[in-house]
């Protein structure tokens, strides 16, 4: 069994959006009630989120945007991300629960880890808030863990929404791999099969665009016979995921089908691919809006990376 940890804290329950927006904190008590009654819950490591600093967001996010982002109040940041009164420290340990992933795993406590929170992050841009996303916490993560020695950090993002802002920020890099499954044309646009990365980052992302209506047929595809090669041909130390499971065939935000087994497919094969030496996974959850599909698909993700 592997060692896995849980990474949460009832603050990002006090990042608060309107009435009727789907990312509402209802998501993680959902994910809660359904891991404390899941048989495996009191052999997962407990951890709480540390603060991440605004030195550490400035690894990834420019000072005029985080400055923006201290000095605004209440409000709509774009048409869909809200800002609440309490949302700027719910975002700082939204980072930071990566950040703490990483520390325990490179102190060899832990080998996986779930980050259970809100708000989500791989809309963010470097200079700007989107998509319900303020700061971008698994990019946050990736540097934070190269500081922290790890070299090579490979990507992996399942939302039903392209990772624009986790694409961007990384597509000129050789030492960050982004690899992205998504539908197709789809909110925000982007995530083009044809982008491959720019400069000394050329081949260093990879987008599957997938068809409105693809299910597990088309993932179990990407997954098991895509990914393998790529993750072994750039050797990571390091995974970090961003899992969206906004990908299920209930969610009210995507025209995806794929099942509660098939998002358990997709991890399996994430966790199983070749990659020579074991290296840690880390996982920080995004989308999702079927409050049921939701807390399945997370149970079943725990289930496969505790195996």
């Amino acid at each position: 069994m592997h060692a896995t940890g849980f990474v949460y804290d009832p603050i990002f329950l006090r990042h608060e959006t309107p009435p009727g927006h789907p990312e509402r904190k209802d998501r993680l008590i959902a994910i809660v009630d359904a891991l404390r009654a899941a048989p495996f819950w009191n052999d997962l490591v407990q951890l709480s989120p540390r603060k991440a600093s605004y030195d550490d967001i400035a690894l990834v996010h420019t000072p005029k945007y985080i400055e923006s982002i201290r000095s605004s109040g209440s409000g709509y940041l774009d048409p869909d991300t809200y800002l609440s009164e309490e949302s700027l420290d719910s975002a700082l340990y939204a980072a930071g629960a990566v950040i703490e992933a990483v520390e325990r795993c490179k102190t060899g406590e832990i080998s996986r880890a779930f980050c259970a929170v809100r708000p989500p992050g791989h809309h963010a841009e470097a200079n700007r808030a989107m998509g319900f996303c303020i700061f971008n916490n698994v990019a946050v993560g990736a540097r934070y863990a190269q500081r922290r020695g790890y070299r090579k950090v490979f990507i992996i993002d399942f939302d039903v929404h392209h990772g624009n802002g986790t694409q961007h920020m990384f597509e000129e890099d050789d030492t960050v791999f982004y690899f992205s499954t998504h539908q197709f044309p789809h909110y925000p646009g982007t995530g083009r099969a044809a982008d491959r990365g720019r400069g000394r980052g050329e081949g260093f992302t990879y987008n599957i665009p997938m068809e409105y209506g693809a299910g597990d047929k088309e993932y179990f595809s990407a997954y098991s016979e895509v990914l393998p090669d790529l993750m072994r041909n750039f050797g990571p130390d390091l995974v970090l995921v961003s899992a969206g499971y906004d990908i299920h065939a209930s969610d009210p935000l995507s025209g995806i089908q794929v099942t509660t087994e098939g998002i358990r497919n997709i991890v399996y094969s994430i966790l199983c691919c070749p990659i020579g030496l074991p290296v840690p996974h880390l996982f920080a959850l995004e989308g999702g809006y079927n409050l049921r599909a939701l807390a399945e698909g997370v149970t079943v993700t725990i289930e496969e990376m505790m195996k």
